[in-house]
């Protein structure tokens, strides 16, 4: 395989030069914008709702602070949790491996790079299934991520688009199920989001590309409304698309509904729903349980399951990652209206510890 990574380094280095000229883009920069403005505003109004004062910083970072407390926060990032700490929960191998340690079910993966694609191709055979190729160190919001990787051929070009995002690489089985985000705090589950992939519906006459185009524009001009990020045509689209038995050059039928990635991140609204009401206690236990062994205060802990009502173990379900600068915007943009989450969280980094379900949501710690 060595011959193959050295054909595939220069492959890596031209994808991530049009990567970045595509983060250049002004589309990609008004959907930043956007995204940054929806942090700034939820931030100061969960600031305003306890009393706290908000100071803006020059590194466009919030200071926001009670007599005697202060913290800091920066669109999804905040003081929860140390360097250190989220240094490890970056490095996705490591943490598999600290909570299969703990007994925790996750997917099979190794660590590879593309010098040593050998082990990754030795790991395909092995679980002669559909496996996720990514990097091993935590880049936000999906980037590098391919799925339903089943043959060595697909393997080399999901390795050098996520060589794109760092050297050291990862390959996981693919597990099916619903991804789930549960937000902890300290242990305690504030709140669980089911994340559904996104989709177009066709309409007998566009082709998915057109779709995909039309849906971007929509995003553009509704902002975070809509979603946090644009959709891109990468691999995990085309890979998709395949085992539905389409391409981005497919017209699909009126109404049909066509999911477009199998990873989540680049979802809509609409495609978010509360689900801390479907969990059973098991679940519950095994997100805060993955939090505690990466030694998380504040924790997204994801979770594939085919039943949220069951344990993990029962149906074949794992933890997936454990992510310590969560994403807020899937719990207030999302079906049924928004929470407010960062309320809790501020609650929390101040000092100031209510129970984590506010009024105008149901409680998710009722019966766990």
């Amino acid at each position: 395989m060595e011959c193959y990574s050295i054909a595939l380094r220069p492959v890596a280095a031209v994808w991530w030069a049009l990567e970045r000229l595509r983060r250049r883009s002004g589309a990609v920069r008004r959907m930043e914008a956007h995204r940054a403005s929806f942090y700034q505003t939820v931030w100061r109004q969960a600031a305003a709702a306890i009393g706290a004062e908000t100071d803006s910083l020059p590194d466009g970072s919030l200071r926001i602070g009670l007599p005697g407390f202060v913290t800091r926060v920066k669109q999804n990032w905040t003081e929860a949790d140390d360097e250190g700490t989220l240094h490890r929960a970056g490095n996705k191998p490591m943490v598999l491996g600290l909570l299969a340690a703990e007994q925790l079910p996750v997917p099979r993966c190794r660590q590879f790079n593309l010098s040593s694609l050998d082990v990754a191709a030795d790991f395909l055979a092995q679980i002669a299934g559909n496996c996720v190729v990514k990097p091993a160190a935590g880049t936000g919001a999906g980037a590098g991520v391919t799925t339903h990787v089943r043959q060595v051929r697909q393997l080399r070009w999901a390795a050098a688009r996520a060589a794109m995002h760092g050297r050291e690489l990862c390959i996981e089985e693919q597990i099916e199920g619903d991804n789930y985000r549960l937000l902890y705090f300290d242990g305690v589950l504030l709140e669980a989001v089911l994340r559904r992939p996104p989709a177009v519906t066709g309409d007998g006459r566009s082709s998915v590309r057109a779709l995909v185009k039309r849906l971007n524009r929509s995003r553009l001009a509704d902002g975070a409304r809509a979603a946090q990020t644009l959709i891109t045509c990468d691999l995990d689209m085309r890979h998709t698309l395949a085992v539905q038995g389409l391409s981005v050059a497919s017209v699909p039928a009126a109404g049909r509904r066509v999911r477009l990635k199998t990873a989540v991140n680049e979802n809509s609204a609409d495609e978010n729903s509360a689900a801390g009401h479907v969990l059973c206690p098991a679940v519950i236990e095994a997100g805060a349980h993955a939090a505690r062994a990466v030694g998380a205060r504040l924790a997204g802990v994801d979770i594939i399951t085919p039943d949220p009502a069951r344990p993990l173990a029962d149906v074949g379900g794992v933890v997936l990652e454990v992510n310590t600068t969560p994403g807020l915007y899937y719990h207030y943009h999302r079906q049924g209206g928004p929470s407010a989450i960062a309320v809790d969280i501020l609650n929390h980094l101040l000092q100031r510890q209510p129970c984590a379900c506010l009024a105008d949501r149901e409680c998710v710690h009722a019966g766990a």
